[in-house]
């Protein structure tokens, strides 16, 4: 297998971790999006929008994160990432909706002008958007303080969902742009203790350095800590 994506897209740490949880040998290829590695030719022969992650298995070509996933964890059954049960698969795809329509957009919402500079004009909708996100991850820490995962009692295609977006919005909520705007995410262990304790065990999964932004690397910015993998 092939995983072709781009450092720091949540999409694609999706796929990466889903990888190393199955424990499934693959072909990293890291694209370089200031060289618009993702709209050249052949990249656009595998999926015309230009978007990261695609999985490339033999004559298979998949894009959209989600939808990889599944492909993985039919590909590949163990461990079962959507359930065991019709009553875990609805758990699972229950708490994946909720975190696709509720807190992904709002998570955006703080995290996309920060990012691309425009904190400043736009820091009444960043503070709005916040509210909303606390509002969510408030019941997502409800959740986590009466089981370790998501959905079910091990980890599943839900706590693999949105982990990546909890990073990026610590990722975003540590910038230097970001501190005037008093967010109220750092440090994650004060705010939301039972989310912090989740946020280790994935970062304990093995593998897990292999799917780490390598760009992140860098930078050693941000405000709550990553021990092996410093972030800004």
């Amino acid at each position: 297998m092939e995983i072709f994506w781009i450092s720091g897209s949540p999409y694609a740490w999706r796929a990466l971790l889903t990888l190393e949880v199955k424990k499934i040998h693959y072909a990293s290829r890291l694209l370089e999006a200031s060289k618009g590695e993702h709209k050249a030719p052949e990249f656009l022969a595998l999926n015309p929008r230009g978007k990261v992650p695609i999985l490339k298995d033999g004559d298979v070509a998949l894009s959209e994160s989600l939808a990889i996933m599944a492909y993985l964890d039919r590909k590949t059954p163990e461990p079962a990432l959507f359930g065991r049960s019709p009553a875990e698969t609805g758990q699972i795809w229950r708490a994946i909706s909720v975190s696709l329509y509720y807190l992904e957009p709002v998570i955006n919402r703080v995290v996309a002008p920060i990012f691309s500079g425009h904190t400043t004009e736009k820091s009444d909708d960043i503070r709005a958007a916040a509210k909303e996100v606390h509002a969510e991850l408030q019941t997502v820490e409800r959740t986590l303080r009466a089981r370790p995962w998501l959905a079910t009692a091990t980890i599943s295609a839900a706590d693999i969902a949105l982990y990546p977006f909890i990073e990026l919005l610590l990722r975003a909520a540590g910038k230097d742009a970001a501190q005037s705007l008093d967010l109220g995410f750092l440090p994650l262990v004060e705010t939301y203790p039972a989310l912090a304790s989740w946020q280790e065990q994935i970062r304990a999964l093995p593998g897990y350095e292999r799917t780490y932004p390598p760009h992140w690397r860098t930078s050693t910015a941000y405000a709550g800590s990553h021990s092996p993998a410093p972030v800004a």
